[in-house]
């Protein structure tokens, strides 16, 4: 039982580092750029800058009840509906008490002002 038990003790201890190494390898590669400054005393600098990938805008489809953030919401602007109704021949009644209308993408969202909740989505009311 014992040579068993050392056996298990080395293979682990001679596997370890290999294991170890694994997830540094796979982290993906930073891409890096030189950027070279002239002084005016005639000195250059010379510095390795890393790059950081911009990351894609996502957008959300809503849903009624869900918290609205205006960051993840496509073309967002506050919406007159007086205006609204006016420009597009519309017929969007007046907000309740405490709500308003934003505009996410070619949607009307129904707001909560205080606690941001969708109340109601009207969807593909901009044209």
């Amino acid at each position: 039982m014992k040579k068993f038990v050392l056996a298990i003790v080395a293979a682990s201890v001679a596997v370890g580092p290999i294991l170890a190494a694994a997830p540094a390898a796979a982290a993906p590669a930073q891409q890096t750029r030189t950027v070279v400054k002239h002084k005016p005393n005639g000195n250059v600098v010379v510095r390795q800058q890393t790059v950081k990938k911009a990351t894609p805008q996502r957008y959300r489809k809503w849903q009624r009840g869900q918290r609205f953030d205006q960051r993840q919401a496509q073309n967002y602007r506050q919406i007159d509906y007086r205006q609204y109704n006016r420009q597009y021949r519309g017929n969007l009644n007046a907000p309740p008490r405490g709500y308003r209308y934003v505009q996410s993408g070619n949607d009307i969202v129904l707001v909560s002002i205080a606690s941001g909740i969708i109340g109601a989505i009207f969807g593909n009311m901009i044209r």
